[in-house]
C-alpha cells in the first residue's frame, strides 16, 4: 500500500507542466464541490425538516396570529419564511374589503418570496453540474497532452519499450482518473440537491392556495 501510495505520488511529480495545471485545477474544482455538497446538504435538509414541521403546525391550528408566533420558532423553513411574507402582506391590507384583490396581493407576496426562496436554495447548486459535466473533458485533455509528450519522447530516444513508454502513459491517466474523482460526487450531489429542491418547490406551490384560504377566511 506504501509503495502504492508513494508510486502515484511520484507519477504526479513526474509529469509535465500541463498534466500538473490540469490536476490543479481539478483539485481546486473538487475541494469546492465538496463545500458545496457540505453546505448545501446541511440547508437544503433544515429548510425540508423545518418545513414539514411548520406545514404540519399550520394545518393543524389554522390561526394566522398562531401561526405566526410560531414561525419564528423555524429561521430556516422555506415554508416559514414564505409565511412570514404573506402574513405581512395581510397586515398590510388592514380592513380592505375587496377580497379579489385581498387574494390577489397575497399571492403576489406569496408568489414572490417563493421564487426568493427557490433562489436562494438553488444557489451554487449549478456549479456541481458544471464540474461534472467538465471534469471529465479537462482530465481528458491531461491525458491526451501527456500520452503525446511520452510519444515525442519516444521519438527522441527511438525506443518503443515498455519501460520507456509505461510511465508517461501512466502520468497522463492520472489526469483522467483525477477527473472522474471530481466529476462523479458532483453529479451526485447535483442529482440529489436537484430532486430535494423540487420537493420544496411543488410544496411551495401546494402550499400557495391553503395560505391564501386561510388569510382570506380570517374574521
Amino acid at each position: 500500500m506504501a509503495d502504492s501510495k508513494f508510486g502515484i505520488i511520484s507519477l504526479i511529480s513526474d509529469a509535465g507542466p500541463v498534466v500538473l495545471l490540469v490536476l490543479g485545477l481539478l483539485l481546486s474544482f473538487s475541494v469546492v464541490s465538496w463545500a458545496i455538497i457540505v453546505f448545501k446538504f446541511g440547508y437544503i435538509r433544515n429548510s425540508l425538516n423545518e418545513s414539514k414541521a411548520f406545514l404540519d403546525y399550520f394545518f393543524e391550528v389554522y390561526n394566522v396570529e398562531k401561526i405566526f408566533a410560531e414561525s419564528e420558532n423555524f429561521k430556516k423553513g422555506s415554508l416559514p419564511r414564505v409565511f412570514r411574507s404573506g402574513y405581512a402582506e395581510y397586515m398590510a391590507l388592514g380592513s380592505q374589503s375587496d377580497l379579489r384583490q385581498s387574494r390577489a396581493r397575497i399571492a403576489r407576496a406569496i408568489k414572490r418570496e417563493a421564487n426568493a426562496e427557490c433562489k436562494r436554495l438553488s444557489t451554487l447548486v449549478p456549479f456541481l453540474a458544471t464540474v461534472g459535466n467538465t471534469a471529465p473533458f479537462i482530465g481528458l485533455f491531461g491525458t491526451v497532452w501527456g500520452i503525446m509528450s511520452s510519444f515525442h519522447t519516444i521519438g527522441l530516444t527511438q525506443s518503443a519499450s515498455l519501460s520507456a513508454v509505461a510511465p508517461g502513459i501512466s502520468e497522463a491517466l492520472v489526469a483522467t482518473a483525477a477527473g472522474l474523482a471530481a466529476a462523479i460526487p458532483a453529479v451526485i450531489a447535483y442529482n440529489y440537491f436537484t430532486q430535494q429542491i423540487s420537493i420544496i418547490e411543488r410544496d411551495l406551490e401546494e402550499f400557495a392556495s391553503e395560505f391564501v384560504a386561510v388569510f382570506i377566511n380570517e374574521p
